[in-house]
């Protein structure tokens, strides 16, 4: 596969974040999360109260990087794995699954997506931002993830399902995290 390094990550133009987390136990975070009106659906609620999902006690603050699947040259899509594979390639790193309530309490002006009428079943909806996290399980029937939404002027932390054959579009949106230089 020929790919022109001009129009991919680190070449484009990309939008970072710096978000702070930790500090919160698990229950003081979904606390958090419903003062804030973020809705949820059951997958992010099924991802929050498993027991391996953990939080740090201490606050640190991480960098972002929002790419698009064609951002890091997959102008035809890619399966999870070559997603993660080539944005560690770019230097990127995969977000603590954490990091998705965290991000969604602090990105409170994403833009709206459209309502989900025409969206088809097993894509990313329009306006959808993934975090790029590693599975808590290999378990088809368990949550992957988390995605960040807004929909009809509500912020939304949904949880999502894909199995490892998944082709995710071009357009599709990811959050890595950039790890800190070491000096």
């Amino acid at each position: 596969m020929h790919v022109d390094n001009e129009e991919v990550y680190p070449n484009r133009l990309v939008t970072t974040r710096t978000v702070e987390i930790g500090g919160l136990t698990k229950a003081q975070l979904i606390q958090k999360l419903k003062q804030s009106d973020i809705r949820m659906n059951e997958y992010a609620e099924r991802l929050l109260t498993d027991d391996r999902f953990t939080t740090s006690d201490t606050r640190y603050s991480l960098q972002t990087v929002e790419v698009t699947v064609g951002d890091l040259g997959f102008r035809d899509g890619a399966t999870t794995d070559q997603i993660y594979q080539r944005a560690a390639e770019f230097g990127l790193a995969l977000c603590p699954l954490e990091l998705g309530p965290y991000i969604r309490l602090q990105y409170a002006d994403q833009p709206e997506g459209d309502s989900g009428d025409g969206v088809q079943r097993n894509q990313a909806p329009s306006g959808s931002i993934t975090l790029a996290s590693r599975r808590l399980t290999d378990d088809d029937d368990f949550p992957k993830g988390f995605y960040l939404r807004r929909m009809n002027d509500a912020l939304w932390l949904r949880g999502y399902r894909a199995d490892h054959l998944h082709v995710w579009n071009p357009y599709d949106h990811f959050i890595f995290v950039k790890p800190e230089p070491r000096s």
